[in-house]
């Protein structure tokens, strides 16, 4: 008797239930199909979106392997000659092969050019940007580089792994370009950083080397002497040494 009357009761509370969620859904029916027509959007919308982000990577993943093979391709100087006195380039067989890395670099250039734009912010846009950085570094193209370094910077953000590789490149593409001032800056301000990425005993030798060719002996011996004495494993140690004795002298 007990479970029959207990069997009621829950058949009550179901009813009651039922009848309580139809008072509620009945003057908001029109309101709640809007809400789920927006939900429904918005889940077609995040899908899409990844499945775009997917398909961008890949194409621009793609790009970058193709500038890759213009970058990395052999240089081969005009003139050398291999086995039974052919051209080596030809032995080689290799499209792309050039005579010159300044050639090599002009051919690859667009290319990465082309992989930065249209991927800036995947990983292998900015893989392109930095190597097209680097790039223009190498030609003499100083003021480009340091642009470039810092689009980089940018778009990876300065705490990334592109970031400090493209922190370091500006430096020392500033170096380069006589602005010694703003390369010391960029350097001392890395020095003060706790990050495994960044090499502290070849920034320190680079720091070291800009003041002395600023001229500024006492920043340059103390920057050599805190290599020999915080890097003593470094394999700038030596060069430290050395740099410090002309120093003396």
């Amino acid at each position: 008797m007990k479970r029959i009357e207990r069997k009621h009761l829950k058949e009550n509370d179901l009813a009651h239930t039922l009848e309580s969620v139809r008072d509620y859904v009945e003057p908001r029916r029109n309101v709640l199909a809007k809400v789920g027509l927006f939900v429904v959007v918005a889940l077609v919308a995040i899908v899409g979106l990844s499945l775009w982000r997917e398909r961008n990577a890949s194409r621009g993943e793609e790009a970058l392997a193709q500038a890759m093979v213009a970058l990395n391709a052999p240089v081969v100087p005009a003139g050398v000659t291999g086995e039974e006195g052919l051209p080596a380039a030809a032995q080689l067989g290799a499209a792309g092969t050039f005579a010159t890395e300044e050639a090599k670099l002009n051919a690859a250039m667009p290319k990465l050019q082309t992989a930065a734009d249209a991927y800036p912010d995947t990983d292998a846009g900015i893989q392109a940007r930095y190597h097209l950085a680097g790039a223009l570094a190498a030609l003499g193209r100083h003021d480009q580089a340091i642009a470039t370094f810092d689009e980089v910077t940018k778009r990876a953000g300065g705490d990334s792994l592109y970031g400090r590789m493209a922190r370091l490149g500006k430096a020392d593409a500033q170096a380069r370009a006589g602005q010694l001032d703003a390369a010391i800056a960029s350097w001392k301000t890395m020095t003060t950083e706790d990050a495994d990425e960044l090499p502290a005993d070849a920034i320190l030798m680079d720091l070291a080397k800009a003041y002395v060719q600023k001229g500024n002996t006492e920043e340059a011996r103390k920057t050599f002497t805190e290599i020999v004495d915080k890097h003593p494993a470094s394999p700038y140690t030596a060069q430290a040494r050395a740099e410090l004795e002309n120093l003396k002298g």
